[in-house]
């Protein structure tokens, strides 16, 4: 498909031509200088595989670009360990002298840095990932997503866990609708009822199945949160939507085990490339969404801090 014209008569799709093999070399590389450096070439390592991901995802006939660099996330890095350093290093003075009901308010400081870590992550990673020379941009804002954050976490401890469905949706709402594509934006709309129904039903279909529905448990897990997704464009709402099923998905997971059982671990990039493609190029947006309309309205942000203490609090990014 040429890069500058796009058909609207049909769903627009993205395509993933990672290879396996390239995969394994740059993991390799980086593991080796993460090695040698003691760890200092982390960054790097992060910024190197995020780019080769994002250049082998390809949408409307034009690649996906990460413009983060090392030096950036270097930088991100050593904030986000010297802040991790020192809580670690006040946990351990507070152990040793034996003064456990200080611990709380830790927990709670540690807790408090998730909402900077994701507001901080988004803004950097979606500022610096482009398209076509167009970049994506995050909106939100930190002190209204700290507050929806403890909101959700407290109403999730007060109902002993009943309320984390309806947690999951609103900060997945409010993220995802603070995401632009230059003019264009991002919607999502669900309830978290509606989630908690698909749990309620993976939960017990898969007690039933001994554990074989979970499959298809976690695939409508991702349906409801790609299905409820719309590009919005000069007021005309485009869906977002996913063709993955629970037997590919079933499928895919047993040849992907064997793939690991009989390389004793070596082809787990394959695995990681075979997966990822399975989960992008399933995805459609509907047809009438002009790529040729979108325009630049998003500016740079480097501070890569919030992104690296994401990667270190091992919190997903979605």
């Amino acid at each position: 498909m040429d890069s500058t014209t796009t058909t609207t008569q049909e769903p627009l799709r993205l395509k993933f031509h990672a290879e396996g093999g390239t995969l394994f070399g740059i993991v390799i590389v980086n593991a080796l200088l993460t090695m040698f450096t003691l760890g200092l070439y982390y960054p790097w390592a992060r910024a190197k595989l995020l780019k080769y991901f994002y250049s082998e995802t390809e949408f409307a006939g034009s690649r996906f670009e990460f413009l983060g660099t090392g030096r950036e996330m270097f930088m991100g890095f050593i904030k986000a360990i010297g802040l991790l350093i020192l809580i670690y290093a006040v946990v351990i003075g507070i152990m040793a002298a034996h003064l456990y009901i200080l611990l709380l308010p830790i927990y709670l400081l540690i807790l408090a840095i998730i909402p900077f870590a994701i507001h901080g992550a988004l803004k950097y990673r979606l500022s610096r990932t482009v398209w076509r020379g167009i970049h994506f941009g995050y909106h939100g804002d930190l002190k209204e997503f700290a507050t929806l954050f403890f909101k959700n976490v407290g109403l999730t401890v007060v109902t002993l866990g009943f309320y984390g469905m309806w947690m999951s949706v609103n900060i997945h709402k409010y993220t995802q609708n603070n995401i632009r594509l230059g003019n264009a934006q991002v919607k999502f709309d669900a309830e978290g009822w509606d989630l908690f129904v698909i749990y309620i039903k993976g939960y017990f279909l898969t007690i039933i199945t001994l554990g074989i529905y979970a499959f298809w448990w976690i695939t409508d897990m991702h349906k409801f949160y790609i299905n409820h997704t719309t590009i919005v464009q000069d007021g005309n709402e485009y869906a977002v939507s996913t063709n993955m099923t629970g037997g590919g998905f079933f499928k895919l997971s047993i040849i992907n085990f064997f793939i690991i059982l009989f390389t004793l671990g070596i082809g787990i990039s394959w695995v990681r490339v075979r997966t990822m493609r399975f989960y992008i190029e399933n995805i459609e947006i509907a047809a009438g969404f002009d790529t040729n309309a979108l325009v630049q309205t998003e500016g740079d942000y480097k501070d890569a801090t919030g992104d690296d203490l994401l990667s270190m609090m091992d919190v997903p990014l979605a």
